[in-house]
């Protein structure tokens, strides 16, 4: 009884914790560098941003590198990262729509998350499929 208590209360407080980067998110996918505040290309504002994001990038990188040894014992680790993957190129072609086309490097970003990540995603998935029909 007292751990199913505890496990509503952990539920609510994520709950509730998960709005910030649903909201954060959701603003900067929709209103870009604007978002900080102020002047949109305030500077200091800007490279926190976007440090920020590479550590994230990092992290989402490592937690695809992880699931290298057992690969296809791995389904809803590299299911997850793929959908928070996709779900920011889906951020980079809003940019891309409403401001303009990225860099080639932004458009092989783009590629990447788009495509690329899902493609493996369902490569994944078939080779985790063939090892439990194997077993």
């Amino acid at each position: 009884m007292k751990t199913d208590l505890e496990k509503c209360a952990l539920q609510g407080v994520v709950a509730l914790a998960s709005l910030v980067p649903i909201i954060a998110g959701g603003y900067g996918m929709f209103l870009g560098p604007g978002m900080l505040g102020g002047h949109p290309a305030e500077l200091a504002s800007l490279d926190s941003h976007f440090r920020y994001l590479s550590g994230l990038l990092f992290a989402i990188g490592l937690g695809y590198a992880s699931t290298i040894p057992r690969i296809e014992t791995k389904n809803r680790r590299f299911g997850l990262l793929t959908g928070i993957v996709f779900v920011g190129g889906i951020g980079r072609l809003l940019s891309a729509t409403m401001i303009g086309p990225p860099s080639t490097a932004g458009l092989g970003a783009l590629a990447m998350e788009l495509v690329i990540a899902p493609t493996l995603a369902g490569w994944q998935i078939r080779v985790a499929c063939r090892a439990n029909l194997a077993a």
